[in-house]
């Protein structure tokens, strides 16, 4: 026995009822289940009411509102502080007619043809579309977006992107991971005092100590200490490129030669904060300035031709390819691997950065000494010939 509502009273006169009643009674003898069948169309009416009201929010959730909940979500919380703007800038790039579109509209061929737009410029069409393909997982994790619309950022042009590399004056030189001869070495370093002092000085903490130009400029008064073996600098973690490795550590530099003398003579005049401040932000110095420095004093630079500077005798380098050439010198002068990856502050791969801990201090000192002695004897072999001519 089951019951199945027909109305109500009064709406529903007593001879409708008997009318409808008999219909139901006809449609149960011929074998329907009519309560079933009601229960079901019910259910059917509010799974077309659910994917009707799911489609008008997929309308509404647009490329931009990917962009925006992933860069709150997400970037401002897992990443520094100097990686938020940035992306917020390429995010910009995306034309109109894709950002205002629904996310789950987005087809193949749209998305090939938005990232081939941006071929001319390789390094930020990789970067777009590796933070368009996070930001699809980000939505699709958070259930904003179906997990059945595909995720086509990470599907085109897959290792497709390639950089046409270096350009200086409009003319494409390729790829360049530049290493500064002995003989050039020699040359550049007495000609650093040609840039201004802070310049000169970040420039030449490249070629001591083997770190990053974002480590150099960022150092602190507080990060220097005077220990039993010398001078020692201590590079904060979170400082590092290996901040997001959970079994990192700070990074530990020895301070010799012309390094240790750059550091207590910033130290005497700055006993507080960054060793190497900005002059127009309470901030240290950014990078970038240094680089720009660099290029402005390159024979190649056409940048206020009225302004006459020197000009550098070594010429197509930039800040980086000094660490990169003291590393080279490391390498010349028969240092072990996996010491002098640990000077640049590099992590060892796999399972032996996993079980070796070992903090290389003794090493580190040991061969920045004669990285020093090194660095010191090119610059005499350069000058040589110069007292010899006068």
């Amino acid at each position: 026995m089951k019951q199945i509502k027909i109305g109500l009273w009064p709406a529903l006169s007593v001879h409708a009822a008997i009318t409808e009643w008999e219909k139901l009674r006809d449609a149960r003898s011929t074998g329907h289940d009519v309560a079933l069948e009601k229960r079901t169309a019910r259910k059917e009416m509010k799974a077309a009411a659910a994917l009707e009201a799911q489609e008008q929010v997929q309308q509404i959730y647009t490329v931009r509102k990917v962009c925006e909940e992933y860069w709150q979500g997400h970037i401002v919380r897992n990443r520094k502080q100097d990686c938020h703007k940035p992306i917020q800038r390429v995010f910009r790039r995306i034309p109109a007619s894709i950002a205002d579109a629904p996310a789950a509209s987005i087809t193949r061929a749209q998305a090939f043809q938005m990232i081939e737009s941006f071929l001319g410029a390789p390094s930020l069409a990789r970067r777009l579309r590796a933070e368009l393909g996070a930001a699809w997982e980000y939505a699709q994790d958070a259930g904003r977006l179906p997990d059945t619309v595909p995720n086509w950022w990470r599907l085109i042009m897959r290792n497709k992107i390639k950089s046409v590399g270096k350009k200086i004056n409009g003319k494409a030189i390729g790829v360049v991971k530049r290493a500064l001869t002995e003989s050039e070495i020699g040359i550049l370093i007495p000609w650093l005092s040609n840039f201004k002092p802070r310049e000169a000085d970040i420039l030449t903490m490249y070629l001591w100590t083997c770190t990053r130009g974002a480590e150099i400029v960022t150092m602190e008064a507080k990060e220097i200490s005077e220990e039993a073996d010398g001078l020692w600098w201590t590079i904060p973690k979170a400082k590092t490129k290996n901040a997001r490795y959970p079994h990192a550590t700070d990074l530990r530099v020895p301070l010799v030669g012309r390094a240790k003398q750059i550091v207590q003579t910033r130290l005497a005049e700055y006993k507080t904060g960054y060793l190497f401040p900005s002059d127009i932000r309470k901030s240290h110095v950014l990078q970038k300035q240094v680089q720009q420095a660099v290029y402005f004093r390159q024979p190649y630079c056409t940048i206020a031709p009225q302004d006459k500077r020197p000009r550098l005798p070594v010429s197509h380098w930039s800040p980086h390819d000094l660490r990169r050439s003291s590393r080279t010198l490391l390498a010349s002068m028969g240092c072990p691997q996996e010491i002098a990856e640990a000077v640049l502050g590099h992590m060892q791969p796999g399972i032996i950065g996993v079980y070796n801990r070992h903090c290389y201090d003794k090493e580190r000192l040991q061969w920045l000494t004669k990285l020093d002695a090194k660095l010191e004897q090119l610059v005499m072999q350069e000058a040589e010939p110069l007292k010899l001519a006068a």
